[in-house]
């Protein structure tokens, strides 16, 4: 189970940095809801507690649906207003 945890926040992180290194801010990271869940059971299987995540990495969680079993770590701030500013992350491999 560590593994798996450490795997996705190594992921997660990695994305995060790229962003940084391209001049962005990462602030949000969007899980799909299949991706979710898989890392809130991590967690929850690591720690104990059927807890909800709300931060990953310093990073603020929230869900799309569609996403599904990715996530995309985000700035929020220039999503939207040119290229870049986004990083998928695969979180269940398949």
């Amino acid at each position: 189970m560590r593994g798996e945890l450490i795997r996705v926040l190594s992921g997660v992180e990695e994305k995060a940095n790229e962003l940084k290194m391209e001049g962005f801010e990462p602030d949000i990271v969007l899980f799909g809801k299949e991706a979710y869940e898989f890392l809130k059971n991590q967690v929850n299987a690591e720690f104990g507690g059927e807890d909800t995540v709300s931060e990953i990495s310093g990073l603020t969680i929230r869900v799309v649906e569609e996403f599904g079993k990715d996530a995309v770590v985000i700035d929020s701030k220039v999503l939207g207003l040119g290229l870049g500013g986004a990083k998928r992350v695969k979180i269940i491999k398949d």
